[in-house]
């Protein structure tokens, strides 16, 4: 199923970002890439998004198996729905979970790599696998936003037909 695969394709630009950052970088080492607002910087997390619940390695490992085994059951029960949009986003969750889920397992912490600068503010430092479930998240609302526009809709053209009778 192509959605399995946009998951393997995401999971693997993670990894292999992870990869090259863990190996090439010391932690707190920084190479700008648009001068102070995006740079890359080597850091690591044991928490979750914005370094909260710190620590939890076994809780977000059993939250991760379960979401992971969620989102791949409702991918096989949709599939033939025509939903590409749901099934793309889906995949881009399934995919960022699993990168955040092996690098929990393997070595307790989540390697984050990109960060922004606004002004004197800087945006917590994360992964591509963050962005992967960020980017799915949105598609994942807005792809139910869609849903209910077309629910109301069909709706209102049902009444319209309705009256003309």
């Amino acid at each position: 199923m192509i959605y399995f695969l946009i998951a393997l394709v995401a999971f693997l630009i993670d990894q292999g970002t992870k990869y090259l950052i863990a190996t090439q970088l010391m932690i707190g080492e920084q190479i700008p890439v648009i001068g102070n607002f995006f740079l890359i910087t080597s850091s690591r997390n044991r928490g979750a998004a914005f370094g909260i619940l710190q620590e939890q390695r076994w809780f977000f490992i059993v939250v991760t198996v379960v979401v992971v085994v969620g989102i791949i059951w409702y991918l096989q029960k949709i599939r033939r729905t025509g939903k590409k949009m749901l099934s793309i986003a889906l995949s881009l969750v399934l995919g960022g979970a699993v990168g955040n889920f092996l690098d929990r397992a393997v070595s307790g912490e989540v390697v984050d790599f990109l960060q922004l600068n606004f002004g004197s503010y800087t945006f917590p430092i994360f992964n591509i696998a963050d962005s992967c479930i960020v980017i799915g998240v949105i598609l994942i609302v807005l792809d139910s936003l869609l849903d209910i526009r077309r629910e109301k809709q069909a709706s209102s053209t049902g009444q319209e037909q309705e009256e003309q009778l």
